[in-house]
């Protein structure tokens, strides 16, 4: 499947309604919507702590047993780290066809509010290491098994989990039909906030959810570039420097010696001066009116642990003026190996043209850059602001109904998502009014949720063994 110019589903983009539909019932033919319940490990199946293994050998060797410590802990935090394990797996079976830009990691923790430049809160997808063109369902697979893993973890029944999975795939498949009959800008202007979610699910959720979602908006309001500034930094010697809280915190002054360090800031400032390139001239404007004053190393996620990461801190007009930029690796996506070729030289680039795409409204401040290591290893970044009014859900404290909802939500926003690059006529003729498909996603998310408990359990027997080291609670 190629990825290079409009992504559509091989009809010309002047094709009518009714051409493009019929693409997608045809597709029925070739992969139909019930085929989908169907999911196996495969004769010779890669054993997942070799690909784990395999991803480690290019991560900051201190940092890997973090990320194999925080896989450890449940079912779900493995899964979370798990993406390239289950992208072999959905390659192992037939797909529709029908390829939109895929999050690649559309697990349920991957979606999130955050401030867009009108300062106000929109729930959408968060995460976008792994993304590139795929087939439409593998992200729908990805939710769905999340959501089966999260219930399980938070011990709801069978019939509970069902009812959760199969609401955000319905979701998703109402959506994508609703999106299929607006027009192109309507469906770009498309986003889901506050008031949305109110009006779309309150009578669902009741007066104490939304009152719950107030409390995380104007909590998340909080989480700014002042608050980071009280949280991970303090004054030396009359300078602004960044805490020191290893191995999650680590100032560039605490990794390497003095000439290291020096010659390390140089190639960051060198980093962030060519990095500007890539914004509007508005934008890159704005960043040049800030100063570099220093860097730290940090920990962040689980699937992420032991990729380069850094955080800078600039200042503006004066040090009540912080900003952080957040400088991270960028490899490979995980599902490269089994579509096209990703067309982007730079990784940096590739998940930043990805998250444009498939976001509402992106971080004013997304770009990206390369640059050479202390090791000399070049390596691809892309940076964002650290924490812009980031909201997260809190998954272990959702009852059934919440989790439903938040389902509906995740469902919604892949359908948006999926419809700004992919054609939502051809999909939403592919799924049809029926809840075939939606069944169909139940049934997998269990059989894979089966799995995921193996390979968490293989890599827990690992730990005992010895033959993996892990670090716990950090």
């Amino acid at each position: 499947m190629g990825n290079d110019g409009p992504m559509t589903t091989g009809l010309a983009s002047h094709a009518t309604p009714a051409e493009r539909a019929a693409v997608g019932t045809a597709a029925r033919k070739v992969h139909p919507r019930g085929d989908h319940a169907e999911w196996s490990p495969t004769t010779g199946r890669t054993d997942p702590l070799a690909i784990l293994a395999l991803q480690a050998t290019t991560r900051v060797p201190e940092l890997v047993p973090i990320r194999y410590g925080r896989m450890a802990v449940s079912a779900f935090t493995f899964f979370r780290g798990a993406a390239a394990v289950m992208a072999t797996d959905l390659a192992s079976v037939p797909d529709s066809g029908l390829v939109v830009q895929l999050c690649g990691d559309a697990h349920l923790s991957n979606f999130g509010g955050f401030a867009s430049p009108e300062r106000d809160i929109v729930f959408d997808v968060n995460d976008f290491d792994e993304t590139l063109p795929g087939p439409f369902e593998w992200d729908l697979k990805r939710l769905a098994a999340s959501l089966e893993v999260a219930g399980r973890g938070r011990n709801f029944s069978a019939v509970q989990r069902r009812q959760v999975v199969t609401d955000g795939c319905r979701s998703y498949r109402q959506s994508i039909r609703e999106f299929a009959q607006m027009s192109n800008l309507d469906i770009w202007y498309s986003r889901l906030d506050a008031a949305m979610i109110a009006v779309r699910w309150g009578s669902e959720v009741g007066r104490g959810a939304l009152a719950n979602l107030e409390r995380t908006v104007t909590k998340a309001k909080s989480k700014d570039h002042l608050k980071a500034f009280t949280k991970l930094t303090h004054e030396v010697d009359g300078e602004l420097r960044f805490l020191s809280d290893p191995p999650l915190l680590v100032p560039a002054t605490e990794l390497f010696s003095d000439m290291e360090r020096q010659r390390f800031e140089e190639t960051i400032v060198s980093a962030l001066r060519s990095y500007r390139k890539t914004l509007s001239g508005d934008r890159r404007r704005l960043v040049e009116t800030y100063q570099f004053v220093d860097i730290a190393r940090k920990v962040v996620g689980v699937g992420s642990v032991g990729t380069r990461c850094w955080v800078a801190l600039l200042i503006g007009r004066d040090e009540g003026d912080p900003l952080f930029l957040q400088v991270k690796q960028a490899e490979a996506a995980v599902i490269e190996p089994f579509v096209a070729k990703c067309r982007f030289t730079n990784q940096g680039q590739r998940v930043v043209e990805g998250q444009r795409l498939m976001q509402a409204t992106s971080d004013i401040l997304l770009g990206w850059d390369r640059s050479v290591g202390p090791d000399g290893v070049t390596r691809d970044f892309y940076m964002r602001q650290l924490w812009d009014w980031k909201a997260s859900a809190n998954i272990d404290g959702m009852k059934v109904p919440d989790l439903s909802v938040y389902a509906q939500m995740c469902g919604w926003t892949l359908a948006r998502a999926h419809a700004r690059s992919g054609d939502a006529i051809a999909i939403g003729a592919y799924l049809g009014s029926s809840d075939r498909f939606d069944t169909a996603l139940g049934e997998f998310a269990v059989t894979y949720a089966d799995q995921n408990e193996r390979d968490h359990q293989a890599l827990l027997d690992a730990i005992a063994a010895g033959t993996i080291e892990a670090t716990s609670g950090v």
